[in-house]
């Protein structure tokens, strides 16, 4: 979940390496350092904090190198403190290296050098790698290198530079994503392919048990026993500007922003004449789509609330036999799983550990296995084959937003494809579902011309002890997702409830200082959740309603009332997602969170 950027090049090293840390800053900001090679040395520099005060360090000392790596840190092992950052030195001033993972054998190695003599100084698992590297170094990088991945167990991406190699820097991955470009006489590495977009679009994403050797020259590639190969490059279809917040205060604002056209983008190519059509990327049969008796969605976060929403909606359209699971259960749980299940795996990055775990398991007892993600040639993508890429383009807000809206088109689309393929959907029904759906990107752009009585509401409540969301059907869902979001940003206690479970026990906690917000849509369930409504305003706890254009009833339930604008009953979750957004995000902005990087997150996590 840290960050690693590295580069050789005739460019100053320091600023493309904090400018890469800075587009990093998402998967990790409690610590920041860079090192260098110099004369013939290494030489580092590194603080507590963000990037930003890193670059005024440097700025501060003049540091700066021949080449370098970099490391943005989220703490696993060790505190949060200038001596656990990275970049991590052998003792013997031989090696330095940055890591984005986790050892598991680190106390092992570290007993076995301490015994050795060999004297270490962070409380990091890191630092183990970096001391059995010096330990073994004998000038050649690339047979030490083979020693360390032989000894070290775990999840890692390392990045790693020798005192007297001034031409070239090692990069070693094991679980852990790791990208790589090359253009001209410049060499580059980061953990996430958006850092390298204004130098290269052709990159190369390292396999799991791969190293490869980058110089000004080029780039070699080898396996974990030291033999090289070949290896493609893969084009990256995104532009720079994506990563730039441009007139935003947020980046998370501006990705709320950007879902009508992301879903517009997600539907292109996979829909016409209001039907749905995804043989393009998936080469599937009716007989191979009957076969599968069991359907399975794992996931992690938001990305498992959209799988919950896609699990609803298929229900409706189909006789399917569906569980949704969270992927770090999924793959210790007893569940039978074979070539009769279609296992679909859902990761916005690509690279979340435990869902790629989940994948393989899946995988060895022959599921047929799917993968939806937002970047293309990621791991996952690479290991499962069969994928639907949402085209939502780099998200650099922590909380997710605009994959969400993509994840939830994508796969409403895939449930209407396969109940077509099963001969379980009739045209009409299709045709209707379809059309609602092209008609969506319109209704969220009403939605967001809300956006200021969304704010107000939002500033009327910032200073609740807590929320509780409530909703029913496919309300519950989106419920879910929007307590998420605010306790990820303003670090308020959220949750959710289905409208009708609350009696069961968290009714006990309202009070007028706990406001519940209602996902009350109209349909055959508005009177139902209407009685909930009552339930919590008989405990004075204030009511937010998100209600149907059109409803004057609610305004006798709530003061505070966000408008959606009608659609198909299945299709409110895409109503739903973004006044929560809003409120979540205005809430967090009137406490003064830090929106886009919030305490203890990170993007993409990459370990278990």
């Amino acid at each position: 979940m840290c960050g690693i950027m590295g580069y050789i090049g005739d460019s100053e090293p320091t600023k493309i390496i904090l400018e890469g840390l800075a587009k990093h800053e998402y998967r990790g900001y409690d610590s920041a350092g860079i090192a260098v090679i110099k004369d013939g040395a290494i030489q580092e520099i590194r603080t507590t904090g963000r990037v930003c005060q890193l670059a005024e360090k440097v700025k501060e000392t003049g540091f700066t190198g021949e080449f370098g790596i970099g490391h943005t840190r989220w703490a696993t092992h060790g505190g949060v403190t200038e001596n656990n950052a990275h970049p991590h030195i052998s003792s013997d001033d031989k090696v330095v290296l940055v890591h984005n993972g986790i050892i598991e054998n680190a106390r092992e190695i570290r007993a076995e050098l301490e015994a050795k003599g060999i004297k270490f100084h962070t409380e990091t698992d890191t630092e183990s790698a970096v001391q059995y590297l010096g330990y073994v170094y004998d000038g050649d990088p690339k047979g030490a290198i083979v020693k360390l991945t032989k000894r070290i167990r775990g999840a890692f991406a390392l990045v790693i530079m020798f005192y007297d190699k001034n031409e070239e820097f090692w990069v070693v991955r094991k679980g852990s994503p790791l990208v790589v470009g090359h253009a001209g006489h410049e060499g580059f590495c980061a953990s996430d392919p958006t850092a390298l977009l204004e130098y290269t679009r052709d990159v190369w994403f390292m396999d799991d048990d791969e190293m490869a050797q980058i110089t000004r020259e080029g780039c070699k590639f080898f396996d974990f026993n030291g033999v090289e190969h070949e290896k493609k490059t893969m084009h990256l279809d995104w532009d720079s500007a994506m990563t730039s917040r441009g007139e935003y205060a947020h980046f998370m604002l501006k990705e709320i922003h950007e879902q009508p056209d992301v879903m517009t983008h997600t539907l292109l190519g996979r829909v016409a004449n209001n039907e749905v059509d995804l043989s393009r990327e998936l080469d599937w049969t009716p007989e191979q789509v009957k076969g599968w008796k069991k359907i399975h969605f794992v996931a992690c976060g938001t990305s498992h609330y959209a799988t919950m929403i896609a699990a609803r909606i298929m229900e409706t359209l189909g006789n399917f036999e569906i569980r949704t699971e969270v992927a770090s259960e999924y793959r210790y749980m007893n569940i039978p799983i074979g070539p009769d299940t279609l296992a679909i795996f859902v990761s916005q990055s690509g690279e979340t550990a435990d869902t790629l775990h989940a994948a393989r398991l899946a995988m060895s007892k022959g599921a047929k296995c799917l993968v939806i993600t937002n970047v293309r040639g990621s791991t996952i993508h690479r290991e499962v084959g069969d994928a639907l890429v949402t085209p939502a383009g780099p998200e650099i807000g922590v909380a997710a937003t605009k994959t969400f809206t993509a994840q939830i088109t994508i796969l409403t689309l895939l449930g209407l494809y396969m109940a077509k393929l099963r001969g379980e959907l009739l045209p009409e029904p299709e045709k209707n579902l379809v059309g609602a759906l092209m008609d969506i990107p319109a209704k969220l752009s009403r939605i967001l011309d809300q956006e200021k009585v969304i704010e107000q509401i939002a500033r009327n409540f910032a200073d609740a002890r807590g929320f509780f969301f409530i909703g029913r059907g496919l309300a519950y869902p989106p419920a879910l997702e929007g307590a998420l979001k605010l306790k990820e940003i303003s670090y308020l206690h959220a949750e959710a409830y289905p409208a009708g479970e609350m009696k069961h026990g968290p009714i006990a906690l309202l009070d007028k200082e706990l406001p519940v917000v209602a996902l009350v849509p109209k349909g055959f369930l508005w009177e139902k959740t209407i009685s909930n409504i009552e339930e919590s305003m008989a405990r004075k706890s204030p009511i937010i309603a998100i209600a149907t254009e059109g409803d004057e009833e609610i305004k006798h339930y709530s003061e505070n009332v966000i408008y959606t604008p009608a659609t198909e009953p299945e299709l409110f979750p895409f109503i739903a997602v973004i006044p929560l957004q809003l409120f979540a995000y205005y809430v967090a902005r009137q406490r003064g969170c830090d929106i886009d990087m919030p305490r203890n997150l990170a993007k993409s996590v990459t370990v278990e």
